[in-house]
């Protein structure tokens, strides 16, 4: 009897600690936000940190962060287009950075809408260069599927929404909402940080990069936001949107890492079916982590392709 209840103890406790291991997460508030570079302004949906970087006066180039690594992902790369005279805008998503940690859902209406919002307020209307990194690459074209016609050119960098595969315990967290949940806030701290800490000798032109990245899991509401994205955006079909592109012949460049294990190189030819018209760069011995990486390289593509 008596060790049944500690059985049964041990597995409340079990099953609790997730949840207890979150609410002990600081929150995403004014004190957190206290150091953070940038603006802030309300949306919709709630505070959204951003920058402008780059020229002060030129074309705009609006730069869209992915799943897990905030604004702070794009700041070489934004001083790389400064010297080409773009302005360049780039914001966190919610529940990355210092934005907003509510538990939404994050489809690709979601992000869109937040974009919008972002751009009415910061009175950008139309020849925008869109820049989309990872998971960033699904938001800028559902964006442009939307809005082709405020668009100059779209850039996809390593981009997610090629039907990719996530292994079985992911698809098992998208699947299966309580107990999912309940696996991801269990597992994939530990996971995270492996990934972070395997680029952690890796060249880079951000300095910190990893620890900035791991960074992310003190506070609360970040693990969600990445489930929510993982379940939202990232599972979509994105196929009817690359076509719409295509039709509406916005100019488009991706550049994908021929070492990339997470989108791997085999997705450009999902796109190229797509969308026949998009060129293509490969970057040799880069992976997943090439905007900071490989940040010349990325930069001397996008340099030719505006040529």
């Amino acid at each position: 009897m008596i060790y049944g209840l500690f059985a049964l103890l041990a597995l409340l406790a079990l099953a609790a600690w997730p949840v207890v291991r979150e609410m002990r997460r600081a929150p995403m508030d004014a004190k957190a936000r206290k150091s953070a570079p940038g603006k802030f302004v309300t949306l919709s949906n709630g505070v959204t940190h951003y920058q402008w970087l780059g020229a002060s006066e030129g074309p705009v180039a609006v730069c869209v962060h992915g799943l897990t690594t905030p604004s702070y992902v794009y700041h070489a790369l934004a001083a790389g287009l400064g010297k080409t005279g773009f302005r360049v805008l780039i914001y966190d998503h919610f529940g990355r950075g210092y934005s907003d940690r509510k538990n939404m859902a994050q489809d690709a209406d979601f992000f869109v809408k937040n974009l919008e919002e972002l751009l009415k307020d910061q009175n950008v209307e139309s020849d925008i260069t869109l820049i989309g990194y990872s998971m960033g690459g699904a938001v800028v074209t559902a964006f442009a599927a939307k809005h082709a016609d405020r668009l100059r050119r779209l850039i996809l960098i390593a981009p997610a929404g090629m039907g990719h595969d996530l292994g079985r315990m992911m698809k098992f967290m998208q699947a299966v909402p309580l107990a999912g949940r309940w696996l991801m806030h269990m597992a994939y701290p530990a996971s995270h940080r492996k990934g972070c800490e395997a680029e952690r000798n890796l060249p880079t032109s951000v300095p910190g990069i990893v620890d900035l990245q791991l960074k992310e899991l003190n506070y609360r509401g970040f693990i969600d936001a990445v489930l929510s994205s993982m379940r939202g955006l990232i599972s979509s079909d994105m196929d009817a949107m690359h076509r719409n592109i295509a039709h509406a012949e916005i100019p488009v460049l991706a550049i994908w890492g021929a070492q990339d294990a997470v989108i791997p190189i085999a997705a450009k030819d999902v796109l190229t079916e797509r969308n026949p018209a998009a060129q293509n760069a490969v970057i040799a011995g880069a992976g997943h982590g090439l905007t900071y990486t490989h940040t010349n390289d990325v930069l001397a593509a996008i340099k030719a392709f505006l040529e």
